[in-house]
C-alpha cells in the first residue's frame, strides 16, 4: 500500500448536501425553508422557551428559595465507615480519610455521623461530630478531638 491509494473505509464519508443549487438538485429555490416567515430569514430562529410573546413558563412560575453565600459544606463521614476502613489504634484525620476513600475532598471541613456501631478505639480529628457518633467513639475507647 502506498500514500495515494489510502481511502476511508466504505460508508463512512457522506458528501455533503450542497442546499439551494438550482431545481435539479431537489433543493433548490427556497432550500427546504417554505415560505417566507421567521423561520425562512437568514438568521431567523426563535430561542429555546419563546412562546410567541406570551409570558414564558420559566417566568410563570414563583421564585422560592435562596443560596446561603456564608453556608459551610461538610465532608460526612459515618462512625460505620470508620469500623470498616480503620484498624483498632489508628488515628483518623482528613488525610487518612481520602487516603482510605472514604471522603473524595475537603470542603469545609469534616463532620462525623452516628450512624453505624464502631467497636475500634480509634482517634478521629475532625471539626465537628455529632453527639451519637462522639457518644459511640468514646464508648468504644476511642477519643473524638475537635480541630478548627
Amino acid at each position: 500500500m502506498k500514500l495515494h491509494e489510502l481511502q476511508p473505509a466504505a460508508g463512512s464519508v457522506k458528501d455533503v448536501k450542497r442546499i439551494g443549487r438550482g431545481h435539479g438538485s431537489g433543493q433548490g429555490k427556497t432550500a427546504g425553508k417554505g415560505h417566507k416567515g421567521q423561520k425562512a430569514r437568514s438568521g431567523g430562529s426563535i430561542r429555546p422557551g419563546f412562546e410567541g410573546g406570551q409570558m414564558p413558563l420559566q417566568r410563570r412560575m414563583p421564585k422560592r428559595g435562596f443560596n446561603n453565600i456564608f453556608a459551610k459544606e461538610f465532608a460526612t463521614v459515618n462512625v460505620s465507615e470508620l469500623e470498616k476502613r480503620f484498624e483498632s489504634g489508628a488515628i483518623v484525620d482528613a488525610d487518612a480519610l481520602i487516603e482510605s476513600g472514604a471522603i473524595k475532598e475537603v470542603k469545609d471541613g469534616i463532620k462525623i455521623l452516628g450512624n453505624g456501631e464502631l467497636t475500634k478505639n480509634i482517634t478521629v480529628k475532625a471539626v465537628k461530630f455529632t453527639a451519637s457518633a462522639k457518644e459511640k467513639i468514646e464508648k468504644a475507647g476511642g477519643t473524638a478531638e475537635v480541630i478548627e
